[in-house]
């Protein structure tokens, strides 16, 4: 039967052809919305009783759930949007009720206050139903014929409710453009509807996940939720012309052509025909102050299309190093015990002083095409941001600038740089990407290698070094500490999964939690459930600030880290305990000063916790190294082999804990911290003996040979295995759960404190 001659569904096109023209009608509103008026009168249909089901509704008959009137609202009724705007604008927009929207709670708001006019989903909207909003003017039908061709545009604002002062705190969202053109004559045949909606169907709008959870994933990861700007960066260039801050981001864009200009970054030739062209785009962000008293910066960058890249005709390798957190956190506790001077440096416009080895065309900026030359393209002679191979040009071009003024690349870390000046002092420098740290007693040798930078790269001084890596540094000079904290970032976690009002928990797992694969989803509907639930997100940012400041929750990570793939509800409680933990400790962190004078400049525990894995029986490592008192470095991961027996386990750990102890003495003996050998405490008499000796081979003959090494390091006279009492292992709190009182010892003896 074809579909022509279903009269059924040609009755039900007619009718819902008449109801949308009976709507259109009365609401007086333009006829490019006729397809948004079709899915209200289909919404409704579904949700009338009907004679052929027994007066049910065939949402019920659909879904076994009975309907709710409670949402339903008078079409065409003016509407009142809740938005956050300057302090002395309208705090609403005024608008038309025009629908409902799929997927997502809320309402389609035809917003006229907007030029031009756009559609707004929102849920904190105020209706006027006792009257009908009448537009002054009908449009004629040529007018309207060459208006259907236009793009409607969406904005969809966070699912939550929230009053008008809320409102005006949100976070920013995205727009979702409907990409679908809607035919251009309104009296066009019942074919040509059905293939409009066909068309419709097969290209559904890409809603893009808002930052707040609710009816979609987050995007977030870690950095994303330390993001806290208004909705006022562009998506495209076209936007920057439509923007309340069109002056600004053109001198964003004038700034960074000029950078490109001065760097020689590209030269005009014609395209050859048979030559693939990279594209490029306008990329523009709103950067915060360090403090938050700074004004904005308003940043624009051009970046390459590197995903049209090929490999081994456009690059070659693109692995490109950058500096281990725990040598930051070394240099930290350096420069704070021995108290150093602590500066910032960021290099504008830093990819653009890579080489490049290959040839490279790619397409002119959009907004700044040479006059007479629109179909030439640039020829890179820099890196430019965006390609694949930009890293790592920029880095050997660093490296190399460093290495001829007589700066040490260190071998223990590629991104550590030092010197020895007079008097013996040192200065140390780090480079994550762009970002630098240097560190050194004397402010003289600081300023000269500034200056000396700053003839090479152009560099912007950021003064005493406040964040990096988003990582808040404070410091009290005259008490000779310096703290290490997250807390904004992890203030914005907890805002970005609602948990900024949960009740307060004194651990980050409890003991009653056991979780196993015997949780995860075992149904379709479970399945379905937890698809919603940002589960690897939540996991993301806590892992963020638990690699950077917060050892604490380490164990609780691994923990709730090992479900990723296939989450369940018991998963996902855990995740919010460990939040609610966060909640509790948000102005925690690191304590870095000066300690007791002590031969031990270097030191590390370690601990296992036997078969703790209950689904595979593997064993937990844990270790803690502490420099001058201060933690700079720490890890809870499971083992790769299950291990037979606790003095395994043990021995195990400790072999990870020794290979992390000898890296860290090439370290920062190599910065002039001078170590005979590194102490290692185990609580553990039978591995410390293992260690040591072969009396237990009988008892441990099925232990690895790889795992003996530390034998060798340990005969030598590198390490030290030493015996420590449990309650004095602070490396036990990251293992198991325990006690709350010997949980906050652990946290003490690790330096783990609040401000």
């Amino acid at each position: 039967m074809t579909l022509q001659q279903n009269g059924l569904a040609e009755r039900m096109n007619r009718t819902l052809m008449e109801r949308v023209r009976c709507m259109l009608i009365q609401s007086k509103l333009p006829k490019t919305l006729w397809a948004e008026i079709l899915l209200i009168a289909c919404y409704l249909v579904n949700l009338s009783p009907s004679t052929g089901i027994n007066f049910k509704t065939p949402f019920e008959m659909w879904s076994g759930k009975t309907a709710d009137y409670g949402i339903l609202k008078a079409f065409g009724c003016p509407a009142y949007i809740h938005v956050s705007q300057s302090k002395l604008a309208a705090r609403a927009l005024r608008g038309i009720f025009i629908g409902y929207p799929e997927g997502v709670k809320g309402f389609k708001i035809w917003c006229t206050d907007l030029k031009p006019p756009k559609c707004i989903v929102s849920r904190d909207v105020v209706f006027n139903e006792g009257s009908l909003m009448k537009i002054n003017h009908e449009p004629d039908l040529e007018t309207e014929n060459s208006r259907l061709t236009e793009k409607l545009e969406f904005e969809v604002e966070p699912s939550t409710s929230r009053n008008t002062t809320e409102a005006a705190e949100s976070d920013s969202v995205p727009e979702i453009t409907d990409d679908t053109q809607a035919p251009q004559d309104q009296s066009s045949s019942q074919e040509q509807i059905r293939e409009y909606q066909l068309t419709r169907d097969r290209k559904k709008r890409q809603i893009k996940p808002t930052r707040r959870y609710g009816y979609a994933d987050l995007i977030g990861f870690a950095l994303a939720a330390a993001k806290d700007i208004d909705d006022e960066e562009p998506k495209n260039f076209k936007e920057t012309t439509q923007s309340l801050f069109k002056e600004e981001w053109q001198r964003a864009m004038d700034d960074e052509m000029a950078s490109l200009y001065k760097n020689n970054t590209w030269e005009l030739v014609k395209k050859p025909g048979n030559r693939r062209v990279v594209g490029c785009k306008w990329i523009f962000k709103i950067k915060e102050g360090t403090d938050g008293s700074e004004p904005r910066r308003f940043k624009a960058r051009l970046v390459a299309k590197g995903y049209t890249q090929k490999e081994g005709i456009d690059f070659k390798e693109v692995f490109s190093l950058v500096v281990r957190h725990a040598s930051i956190r070394v240099i930290l506790a350096i420069t704070a015990v021995q108290d150093m001077e602590l500066d910032q440096l960021d290099v504008k416009t830093a990819f653009l002083h890579g080489r490049l080895e290959e040839e490279i065309l790619m397409s002119q900026p959009e907004g700044y095409e040479f006059p007479g030359k629109e179909d030439d393209v640039c020829q890179l002679k820099k890196s430019l941001y965006g390609l694949k191979q930009s890293p790592r040009q920029w880095y050997l071009r660093f490296d190399e600038f460093m290495q001829l003024h007589e700066f040490i690349k260190c071998s223990y870390d590629c991104c550590v740089y030092y010197k020895t000046i007079k008097d013996g002092l040192y200065i140390y420098l780090l480079l994550y990407v762009d970002d630098m740290l240097v560190a050194c007693k004397d402010r003289e040798e600081i300023d000269k290698l500034k200056v000396l930078l700053n003839s090479e790269f152009e560099i912007k001084d950021l003064g005493y070094a406040r964040k990096i890596l988003g990582m808040e540094i404070r410091r009290n000079r005259s008490k000779g500490i310096m703290f290490l904290s997250q807390e904004k970032y992890l203030r914005n976690v907890l805002e970005t999964f609602d948990m900024s009002k949960a009740k307060h928990v004194q651990l980050p797992l409890a003991s009653h939690f056991r979780l196993s694969n015997l949780q995860c989803p075992q149904t379709e509907a479970e399945k379905q459930d937890m698809a919603s639930v940002p589960y690897a997100n939540a996991v993301g940012c806590l892992m963020y600030a638990m690699v950077l400041t917060r050892p604490d929750i380490a164990h609780a990570v691994s923990v709730v880290s090992r479900y990723m793939a296939q989450p369940g509800e018991d998963h996902w409680k855990v995740v919010k305990w460990i939040l609610r933990y966060l909640n509790g400790t948000v102005n925690w962190g690191l304590m870095y000063g000066k300690t007791e004078a002590s031969d031990e400049v270097l030191k590390g525990y370690v601990d296992s916790d036997y078969a703790g894995d209950l689904d595979r029986r593997r064993s937990l490592t844990r270790y803690l190294f502490m420099l001058n008192g201060c933690a700079v470095n720490w890890k809870a991961t499971l083992q790769s082999v299950v291990a037979l027996s606790t003095t395994k386990a043990e021995y195990t750990a400790a072999t990870e804990a020794v290979k992390e102890a000898l890296w860290l003495k090439g370290l920062v003996t190599e910065l002039g911290l001078n170590q005979k050998s590194v102490s290692v405490y185990c609580d553990s008499s039978s591995a410390i003996h293992l260690s040591k000796n072969p009396a237990h081979h009988e008892k441990t003959k099925h232990i690895d040979i790889k795992l003996h090494f530390i034998r060798n390091e340990v005969s030598r006279g590198a390490v030290k295995m030493v015996k420590i009492h449990t309650d004095e292992n602070p490396a036990d709190a990251f293992t198991k759960v325990i006690p709350v009182a010997k949980f906050r010892a652990c946290l003490d003896l690790a330096g783990l404190c609040s401000q």
